[in-house]
């Protein structure tokens, strides 16, 4: 039994429309079949970002931190004959 499905309208830009229509016809695929990549790949990068961002404020709750004036040294150092190695 295939998956439950549900319809969704959204208003996209005329060009963002003949790209996709572009691509779906290069790809010898609908225009849903390009939609539906394009949003579960937007939505998979999106918590992925949410679940870095979750990690990052946890690793700042405990103090795991490296110091700002660490990193701009480092960074700065980069552009010299002898790059200092990255904090940690």
């Amino acid at each position: 039994m295939p998956p439950a499905t549900k319809v969704l309208t959204a208003h996209i830009p005329l060009t963002l429309a003949k790209k996709v229509d572009k691509l779906a016809e290069r790809l010898e695929r609908s225009r849903a079949w390009i939609i539906k990549q394009a949003l579960d790949a937007w939505v998979d990068q999106e918590e992925e970002r949410h679940k870095m961002t979750l990690e990052a404020l946890a690793d700042v709750d405990a103090g795991r931190v490296i110091d700002h004036q660490a990193v701009q040294a480092w960074a700065d150092s980069l552009t010299t004959s002898k790059p200092k190695p990255a904090p940690r």
